[in-house]
């Protein structure tokens, strides 16, 4: 499963527009919940920050 660099993320939202399952929501930084991602990476693809790995 993808995890957010919680120092380099900068809630852009970029990642969760880009997710397919739902999984990302936005707060002050991205937060990605287990039970929804199917690890499609579209989140890591997306994020301008490189704050997904």
């Amino acid at each position: 499963m993808p995890t957010v660099k919680e120092a380099d993320c900068v809630g852009c939202g970029a990642c969760a527009d880009a997710c397919p399952s739902d999984a990302i929501t936005i707060g002050d930084i991205a937060v990605i919940d287990a039970g929804k991602c199917v690890d499609c990476g579209a989140c890591i693809d997306e994020c301008p920050a490189g704050a997904i790995e």
